[in-house]
Parts: structure tokens; sequence; C-alpha cells
């Protein structure tokens, strides 16, 4: 699992030019799932992206995470992420999870922080064509990939 995760002022998600998710300060999770992720990756990234520290202190230190901020957090299906172009100029999107099997582990990951983080996360419209508008905040931008752990 893979997730570039931006810390942001605001963010939304716009499908056929309806909004249909937005946050303020907090976290815009772009999301992807391999297909080789199974419920660990679900349990490390959550909790990973709950407690990340990227959020400033009093002292303007880098020391408070989503949870310390009461911030959002909105999350978009990425199985662009996934993409390898070691051998060409296409990408090659073989590592990335069947869309069936995305789609639950984006939900289940989408649950899990939920529950870390005490509140309702927003979220993309899975497999749909999105436009994602942002101020990232900083900028500050972190990637995380869970088999990197393993």
């Amino acid at each position: 699992m893979r997730a570039v995760v931006q810390r942001v002022k605001e963010a939304k998600v716009l499908v056929d030019g309806k909004e249909v998710a937005k946050i303020g300060l907090g976290f815009l999770i772009l999301l992807g799932i391999s297909k080789d992720d199974n419920e660990q990756d679900v349990l490390y990234m959550s909790k990973r992206v709950a407690n990340l520290r990227v959020f400033e202190d009093a002292s303007g230190k880098m020391n408070l995470s989503l949870k310390d901020v009461g911030g959002d957090a909105l999350v978009v299906s990425q199985f662009t992420l996934y993409g390898d172009v070691r051998w060409g100029n296409r990408p090659s999107f073989e590592e990335s999870a069947p869309k069936s099997v995305a789609e639950k582990f984006f939900l289940r990951f989408c649950e899990v922080l939920s529950s870390e983080l005490g509140k309702e996360i927003k979220k993309g419209v899975f497999g749909a064509m999105m436009d994602v508008h942002l101020v990232n905040y900083g900028p500050v931008t972190i990637l995380i990939d869970s088999k990197r752990i393993f």
C-alpha cells in the first residue's frame, strides 16, 4: 500500500463538476493498493497516517499529528501510484490491485483511519474520474509505503 500524504489548508474533490467531498485543515491522502496488500498493510498505513507528526507545535516545530490538531482527512484512490516506468514511457499498472480488491481495501483503510481519528473520513469516488483541488500547506508532502517496513 502506498500513500502520498499532503498537509493541506483545504481540499476538495469534484466528479462531473459536482463537489463530492471537502475538508479544511488536514491531510489529502492519495492511496494506492497493490495486488499483494492485506489487512496488515491497512492497519499499518492507517496508524502511520493518523500519527504522522507534521503540524507545528507552539515552538514552530513539526511535532503534532492529525489527531493532535483535530484535522480532517480526505482519501482519494490512486491506482497510478503503482505505475511502473522502468521499461519504457508508458506506465505498467501490473502491481496495482484489481478494482474489486482495491475498493475493499480502500474502504477498509477509510474505516480504520476514521476509528483512529475518532471522526468521519471524507472520500473521493472510487474508480471515478475526479478533479482534486488542494491548498498544500507548507508544502508538506510525505510518501509512505507499507512494504518498506515488513
